[in-house]
């Protein structure tokens, strides 16, 4: 099911904390080939900074109001909390809406199963924003990796750590585990499918979780993730919001040389800043964090790629219009929690 060529893409954002906000809407609202017409957030003091930032979008504060809208209407950004996915998302397929979903994408692997079938039903785009595809440090790894450059890679370390103690400030600190939340199933979303994405299917993982913090009833705070890829590369991957001094971004190690690289991808501070995708800065990643290759004594540095979130719209546009592939097929996702489901149940 496509939409008019000519006429932008009618958008509704559901939610508007850091996913909303932060994310979809500056991404949405930079491409022509969108209108931001709807803002859904049940909190005064965020509708009204909608309402500052998007003068032309309608803000509700409720689902109904969202869905009583629907004809005028083509597409449902979902950057709410991980158990209303799977609710909102049917509900918008059933209003013949095209969906993205923010991950954590849905609780358990049968819900996706299941939003997956009814969008096909449905004839509807499904998608989830795995936006970390495109940061600029992921960019760059790719580019290595293609170089052949690390000769056979034997391994891999991904890290995405940083000292927070006092937790997020939201529902990640607070929301189980049957409902989607903790730290693998957040931030494992995006490194569990980045290794995926690098070195292929996973053939055997394990994994290890702790609950570090202030609420003892809630998910995971830590974890760590090993996975053996088919190809036979070792992934070995660690998520922390109460680190006190992290690890390297990425180390990986192959028969040829290392590639090392300290420090997260700039956009998410870029776009909370209010930096405009537009801006020539945007997405670029100072040259004393870019990444070095080579052996122990004798490396050098690799200039990094640019973060490109914004292609993920530019991708869902041109898929909405019947010219080109979702920018992330849910069949990934769906993988990727069910090596999620598969730790959870021997953690």
């Amino acid at each position: 099911m496509g939409t008019s060529a000519a006429a932008p893409i009618r958008t509704a954002v559901v939610g508007f904390g850091i996913s909303g906000k932060v994310f979809h809407a500056p991404l949405i609202a930079a491409n022509p080939e969108f209108s931001l017409d709807v803002i859904v957030t049940a909190r005064p003091e965020r509708a009204a900074d909608a309402a500052r930032l998007y003068p032309r979008a309608r803000i509700v504060g409720t689902h109904e109001e969202l869905f009583a809208l629907a004809a005028d209407l083509d597409l449902i950004v979902l950057g709410t909390p991980p158990h209303t996915h799977y609710g909102l998302a049917a509900t918008a397929i059933a209003h013949g809406l095209h969906v993205v979903v923010d991950k954590p994408f849905v609780p358990t692997s049968a819900l996706g199963e299941e939003l997956v079938s009814r969008a096909a039903d449905g004839g509807v785009l499904l998608s989830v924003f795995q936006n970390r595809r495109w940061d600029a440090d992921f960019l760059t790894l790719q580019k290595v990796l293609a170089s052949g450059a690390l000769g056979d890679v034997r391994s891999f370390e991904s890290r995405f750590e940083w000292w927070r103690p006092e937790g997020f400030g939201n529902w990640r600190d607070t929301v189980s585990l049957a409902e989607g939340g903790g730290i693998l199933n957040d931030l494992g979303a995006h490194l569990i499918d980045q290794a995926v994405q690098l070195f292929g299917p996973v053939e055997r993982s394990y994994g290890e979780t702790a609950n570090r913090g202030a609420h003892p009833d809630a998910a995971d705070t830590e974890a760590f993730v090993s996975l053996l890829h088919q190809s036979g590369v070792r992934s070995r991957l660690w998520m922390n919001g109460m680190a006190a001094q992290v690890g390297p971004r990425f180390h990986v190690l192959g028969s040829e040389a290392g590639y090392t690289k300290w420090g997260l991808d700039g956009q998410e501070p870029a776009l909370a800043a209010g930096m405009p995708p537009s801006d020539p800065a945007y997405g670029a990643d100072p040259q004393e964090c870019w990444g070095r290759l080579g052996v122990e004594g004798s490396t050098a540095p690799v200039p990094a790629e640019r973060g490109d979130y914004p292609q993920f719209y530019v991708m869902l546009a041109a898929a909405l219009r019947g010219k080109g592939p979702l920018p992330v097929d849910p069949a990934g996702p769906l993988e990727v929690l069910k090596v999620i489901e598969g730790i959870h149940a021997l953690a």
